[in-house]
């Protein structure tokens, strides 16, 4: 059996909590399973909380603190923790990162950015340069910070299946110089083949289409029912409402039918990387 691999206590709060968390449940000689027993949640949580990938619900701090007798001293710092993890993200779309750790699958359609998982670091900069050119440059970097800890996601044991729907248009009209548009697709490629996950392309000659007023994020849980995510500029929300959410799936599965194959679309990917190397090499 391989060494267990602890997280770096001093790499982030969420991590320094997580691994007091595990260094008490040890010390009382309790396994994760033990530590849950009359909680309402699961062991495979709790391992995650513990190598700081998650954060922690407040009604496990408090069966914590009661369990191990630590006298409150997770569900006193359990929104301090969250609030460190949450650090660069919209209020809006602060539960979202845990959520697609914890996902069974992740479905994304994307008619007017890369999804952030798919982003590279300068694509990351640039749209948050551009959406709030106000902001101040420390606040963009947060921002890029957070998202970059959110594709932490890939490199997981027990990571979500992934599919997404990008438009044409995404690969097509460049938002970076030619040399990092093409390294921005070769990421695409590479993250998409590594992770088993699946790739759409929704050619520009489908003018009319499901969800073509706006982005959609489908996840499914091992413990939960299925959620959506939709976005605007300056808004989120999440919808639980059973036929909101049938009624999304639905429409998701009718743009499947409309993309082109997973193949093709990987080909048409790039086929336009190589034009942005070309490009950047007449450029030269």
């Amino acid at each position: 059996m391989s060494p267990r691999k602890d997280p770096d206590p001093s790499s982030s709060v969420p991590c320094f909590y997580g691994a007091e968390l595990r260094f008490l449940r040890e010390s009382a000689g309790l396994t994760q399973e033990q530590l849950v027993d009359g909680s309402f949640r699961g062991a495979p949580l709790l391992s995650k909380i513990e190598r700081g990938e998650l954060g922690m619900p407040m009604d496990l701090a408090i069966h914590i603190d009661k369990k191990l007798g630590t006298g409150g001293f997770f569900q006193r710092h359990c929104e301090s923790v969250q609030q460190a993890r949450r650090s660069g993200i919209a209020a809006y779309f602060a539960d979202i990162p845990d959520m697609e750790k914890s996902a069974t699958t992740i479905e994304d359609w994307a008619p007017f950015v890369i999804p952030g998982l798919l982003q590279t670091e300068a694509y990351m900069r640039k749209l948050c340069e551009t959406a709030k050119p106000w902001e101040k440059p420390e606040s963009a970097e947060e921002k890029v910070q957070a998202r970059l800890k959110r594709a932490t996601l890939w490199r997981l044991k027990e990571r979500p299946y992934y599919w997404a729907i990008l438009r044409e248009e995404l690969i097509r009209r460049p938002v970076l110089p030619p040399t990092e548009m093409a390294e921005q697709l070769e990421h695409i490629l590479t993250v998409i083949r590594s992770t088993q996950s699946v790739l759409q392309i929704v050619p520009e000659t489908a003018v009319t289409h499901p969800l073509m007023h706006g982005l959609a994020k489908v996840m499914t849980f091992p413990d939960a029912p299925p959620l959506i995510y939709v976005e605007g500029e300056f808004t989120g929300q999440t919808i639980d409402y059973p036929p909101l959410v049938t009624g999304y799936r639905r429409s998701y599965d009718l743009l499947r039918a409309a993309a082109l194959p997973p193949e093709a679309s990987l080909a048409m990917v790039e086929e336009a990387a190589r034009g942005y190397r070309n490009e950047a090499q007449q450029q030269d």
